[in-house]
């Protein structure tokens, strides 16, 4: 009983991050969750109490609250690799010009905590910082799968259908697909998958347990990613990643 709680809890609060400044609603979170909202309010209730979201009295509209920041605070003081990753992205985005990214696993989840733009003039915003996405998507999703064990990857993909949400592109066979092309280049390549136009390419970072925690990622327009630049963009991603990497170590 308490483990089905905290599985309710967690969800809440890993919707309500993937929402922007505006917050989101109990209906919202409902939603996103597939919990039913009086669950939802009666959790959110509790979690207020608590310090861990915040209510906006006038708009009703849902935040992460102050005691999540603190404790935010005291575990970054472990996992401090975010504030090594702030200098790889700052590189990636003035050598390139294109709009840089730093990701960590979560689970079977992706979820941006880094971004800085470059300073070519068209951005692509698949990526923002807070948002999440499964194994398997964007090209942070694709690197962290692919570098994971294959008794893994065929655990995931023989459980997940990734279809549902992401089209056809998403197949297992397509994804499989990608996972070989990206185990052969080191890096993975998202070719506008989830937006038309918008592509993306990543670099694993590997924690010290020799597992892909993290990823490096490049994106922008079509036209930014042509077959004669990839090899620039990704053995710059995977300079930064190896660097990071060793940090962990």
């Amino acid at each position: 009983m308490a483990e089905h709680l905290i599985g309710r809890v967690g969800a809440v609060l890993r919707a309500l991050s993937a929402v922007d400044e505006q917050g989101a609603s109990t209906s919202d979170l409902s939603r996103a969750t597939g919990l039913a909202r009086p669950t939802v309010h009666r959790l959110l209730t509790g979690l207020a109490d608590e310090g861990y979201v915040d209510r906006d009295r006038r708009t009703g509209r849902w935040y992460l609250g102050p005691e999540l920041y603190l404790l935010g605070e005291v575990a970054a003081r472990r996992y401090d690799i975010t504030q090594h990753a702030r200098t790889s992205v700052h590189r990636l985005a003035v050598a390139t010009g294109e709009s840089a990214f730093f990701s960590a696993r979560r689970g079977e989840e992706t979820v941006c905590l880094v971004r800085e733009d470059g300073d070519f003039p068209i951005r692509s915003f698949v990526l923002y910082e807070g948002a999440r996405f499964p194994l398997g998507v964007v090209s942070a999703g694709i690197v962290v799968l692919a570098m994971l064990p294959d008794r893994e990857v065929d655990e995931y993909l023989g459980r997940v259908d990734l279809t549902a949400r992401w089209g056809r592109s998403h197949s297992r066979a397509a994804v499989r697909e990608r996972i070989a092309q990206t185990r052969e280049l080191g890096y993975s390549v998202n070719p506008g998958l989830v937006v038309e136009g918008s592509w993306g390419m990543a670099a694993a970072v590997f924690g010290r347990s020799g597992e892909p925690d993290w990823a490096l990622t490049l994106t922008g327009v079509e036209s930014r990613f042509r077959a004669d630049r990839r090899p620039e963009l990704g053995a710059l991603l995977l300079k930064e990643a190896h660097a990071l990497t060793n940090r962990v170590a």
